[in-house]
């Protein structure tokens, strides 16, 4: 088919949309319903993995050393500590400050330390954060071995069960999409066949008088993924409003609600991109797709 031909067809798809107004803007609206149900899913998931995730990094390693070990030494094992694998970050906690919190913690008690005029006989240690929650209980052994450490203790309980509850969210998100995209499929098929029943005597006289099927089928194509991509268009800056809303009303709530991970909700900045790809690429190639596939019916005459 030459250029010229290509450029008509593609016109005619496009002046079809405005001559069957009706029909193409029934088409938009489940298109742009089903593509905000099952993006917003998907956000959904995305999100909570990252909050799981996000509560992961808070499980620490504390590590503690042999109260005699000289400030060089301490040094070397912090080093040591920066190298390995699984460690994220690692905080130094003087003798001093372990003092200070201990001060702190035990209000109580507090009559205890009129007995003790020195923090020398606490030791030095670490707080130590992991990439990698999962293995956690390895990286702790790992430490343990190092020599001068006194003790390296974690709660793997806490890591195997965020694992686990990692495990439950991503069946039960999975599970929905899928769900939720069989029925978004059947609203748009039955939506575009719709479409193409109410032009089907066109479609046949075009077919009686010579036209061929890709004749025919190419200015459906055309406007199914023009319609397909401004739902995508629409899905895209209702998504990003939304969730900058509930994003910045999550983010008011302080330190409470980032105690229980919503700290880690991945801010729209960084995925917006993605998502924009994804409503356009899936909304233009659904709607075209679509509308191809249910003029097959009336083709065939």
């Amino acid at each position: 088919m030459k250029i010229s031909g290509i450029k008509y067809l593609a016109n005619q798809g496009i002046e079809n949309i405005w001559k069957n107004k009706m029909m193409a803007f029934a088409t938009f609206c489940v298109l742009l319903i089903s593509l905000l149900l099952v993006g917003g899913s998907a956000l959904f998931y995305f999100n909570m993995n990252s909050m799981i995730l996000g509560l992961g990094n808070q499980n620490e390693i504390a590590v503690y050393l042999d109260p005699a070990t000289e400030v060089l030494r301490v040094q070397q094992i912090q080093a040591q500590l920066q190298n390995m694998d699984n460690v994220d970050t690692v905080e130094y906690i003087s003798k001093e400050e372990a003092y200070n919190r201990m001060q702190n913690q035990i209000q109580q008690g507090k009559a205890i330390f009129d007995y003790i005029d020195s923090y020398e006989f606490m030791p030095d240690g670490f707080k130590v954060t992991v990439l990698n929650n999962d293995h956690i209980e390895e990286t702790t052994l790992d430490i343990g071995r190092i020599e001068e450490v006194q003790s390296a203790s974690s709660s793997p309980q806490v890591a195997e069960f965020l694992r686990e509850l990692r495990k439950v969210v991503s069946v039960i998100a999975i599970a929905v999409i899928i769900a939720l995209s069989a029925v978004s499929m059947i609203m748009i098929s039955n939506t575009t066949k719709a479409s193409v029943f109410a032009r089907r005597e066109e479609i046949q006289i075009m077919k009686y008088v010579g036209a061929t099927n890709s004749f025919i089928r190419f200015p459906f194509f055309v406007e199914g993924m023009v319609t397909g991509f401004f739902a995508g268009a629409g899905a895209f800056f209702i998504t990003m409003a939304v969730y900058r809303s509930i994003f910045r009303i999550l983010m008011e709530q302080g330190t409470l609600m980032r105690a229980f991970g919503v700290g880690s909700i991945i801010p729209f900045e960084r995925i917006q991109l993605w998502v924009a790809i994804a409503y356009l690429v899936v909304g233009s190639l659904v709607g075209a797709v679509g509308s191809v596939v249910s003029t097959r019916r009336h083709i065939d005459v």
